[in-house]
Order: C-alpha cells, then structure tokens, then sequence
C-alpha cells in the first residue's frame, strides 16, 4: 500500500509538470563561440540601421514631393512602413540577446514577436501583389489608369491587406496559445518561428500543422498566382509594342518591382527548403536572414538606384536652405 501510494503521488507530480506552462524560451541565435559574438552584433547593427534609414529615406522623399503622390509610390512608401515594423520585431531583440549574452525570451515576448512578425511578412505579400496590379493596369491599360487607380481603391487595397493579415496572425497565435510545452526550451532560431514553435510543443499539433499549411497555400499561393498572372499580361502588352524605346520605357517602369518580387520569394522558398531538409536548424536560422534582413535593406536600393525621381527629391530635400 505504501509503494502504491508514493507511486501514485510520483504519477501526479509527473502530470503537474507536464501541465505546467513553461515561462521563456531560448533562442540559439547562429552561433554560441564568443568570438563571433562581437563580428555578429556589429553586422547586424549596422544592417538594421542602413534597413531604417534606407526606407525612411523612400518614405520622406514620397511624403515631401507631390509629383510622387501617385499610387505606385504610395504603395512604395507603404511597403517600406511594413520593412521597417518587419525588421524592428526581429532583430533589436537579437542584438540585446548577442550584447548581454543571455537567450532567453519570455513566453509572452515569444508570442507577441510571432504575431507581428506573421503580421509583417504577411503585409510584405499582400502589398507586393497590389503593385503588380498597379504595374498592370499602367502598361495594360493606361488610357484608364488614373480612373482604376483612384486614391479610394489604393487606399482600400491597403487597407484589405492589413485586415487580412491581421486575421491571419490572430488565427495562428490563438492557437498557438492552445499548445502547451512541459520542459525548458531551446529554439535553434533567431527569433520566435511559427514552424519551429510548433515542433517544439508537447500536445497534439495536428490542427495547427493544417491551418499553417492551408493559411500558407491561400494567403501565400493565391498572391503569387496574381502576380504570375499581371506579369504574363504585362510580358504580352510589352510584346505588342513596335518601338524598342517603347518596350523598354514600359518594362523599366515595372523592372524594380520584379525584383522584389523575385527576391522576396526566392528567399521564402529558400527558407521554406532548408526547413524541410534533415538536420537544417542552423541551416535554416541563416536562411532566414535572407529575407527578414538582406530583402528589407534592399529594397530602398532596388527602388531609388535608378529611380531618378526619387533620388532628385532627396538632393532637393537635403541641399534645402533652412
């Protein structure tokens, strides 16, 4: 009696721990040698800080110029808002954690940096299909263009895709708020990853594994789809046009934007293989950098090298007398 007593009551303390919820998370970052941890923290600084001043410097010369008060640049400035909140959640937490050597984020910090980040990455999608539809009407259509593209359907696109993001983070957070993780632990990542927080729980995440793949093929696959579709279309008008300074006047109108879109996505899938190979944790973390660092500081660069209106209203903004 006396041993099914004291095995029971091992039983129950068993149970109260596995119930019990876990409090922070560690997060292994790239590499735990100290000497990397200098070379690390000064690389990253200084990306974070060029990604800042980069779009803010899209965002002022948009805002300070009526000649660029146009749908595609609004969309511009829109998308470097969302590189800027999508950066700032991911890596001043990294640098804090590299400059004071501890890893460990709190389950709440946890949560919330995962909702903004799907938040972010997820406005990054949307509005990137928006300016493929604006580059199509502008080549396609441009007897129109100002008719289609009026500043009440920019602004609800905008606005379309924040609440459709928006929905989107709250779904996964809810239930990821539903899964519980019974022992300390470790997440070979930079950052609080929707994918590797599900691995990582001890209860059932079946239901979380499919709204994950679903919200992935919707939100991710039906964007992209449009953005095949506006370019096919675009690639066609661009055909049909005699001139060769008529071609390439209207392919350099939507050049940038491709780019974008082929690094954005290039860099996901990237992520998305690395992931899904044996043993990829490290593999993944630095794949991961591709576009939630390298894709937001280039950006800027990719749409002002050659944009002259842009960089014009910069020189003008700066060499103004006060």
């Amino acid at each position: 009696m006396l041993f099914l007593s004291y095995f029971s009551s091992d039983i129950n303390d068993m149970e109260v721990e596995n119930d019990t919820q876990i409090s922070e998370f560690l997060l292994l970052g790239f590499s735990e040698e100290p000497e990397l941890q200098p070379f690390l923290f000064g690389l990253f600084l200084s990306m974070y800080l060029v990604t800042l001043l980069g779009n803010l410097l899209i965002i002022l010369a948009v805002s300070s110029n009526s000649h660029l008060h146009t749908p595609m640049y609004f969309f511009l400035s829109n998308l470097s808002f969302v590189d800027i909140c999508f950066t700032s959640t991911t890596i001043p937490k990294m640098l804090v954690n590299i400059q004071t050597q501890r890893k460990a984020i709190t389950y709440e910090s946890c949560i919330m940096q995962m909702y903004f980040f799907i938040l972010f990455i997820g406005l990054d999608n949307f509005l990137l299909t928006v300016m493929a539809y604006d580059r199509f009407v502008a080549i396609c259509n441009p007897l129109h263009f100002m008719v289609i593209m009026n500043p009440r359907l920019c602004g609800l696109l905008v606005l379309v895709s924040w609440i459709m993001s928006t929905l989107h983070s709250l779904l996964e957070n809810l239930m990821m708020s539903q899964l519980s993780f019974c022992t300390e632990v470790e997440i070979p990542h930079f950052f609080c990853e929707l994918n590797k927080m599900i691995q990582l729980a001890c209860s059932d995440t079946f239901l979380n594994n499919l709204v994950m793949y679903f919200a992935t093929v919707l939100l991710v696959g039906a964007p992209l789809t449009g953005i095949l579709c506006s370019y096919s279309k675009i690639v066609s008008s661009i055909r049909r046009i005699s001139s060769a300074e008529g071609k390439y006047k209207a392919f350099s109108t939507c050049a940038s934007h491709l780019s974008v879109v082929s690094l954005f996505y290039c860099t996901g899938l990237g992520v998305y293989l690395s992931s899904a190979a044996p043993q990829s944790s490290h593999l993944s973390a630095v794949a991961s950098v591709m576009y939630t660092v390298v894709t937001p500081i280039l950006n800027p660069f990719i749409y002002s090298l050659k944009n002259k209106e842009i960089k014009g209203t910069l020189i003008v903004f700066f060499k103004r007398k006060p």
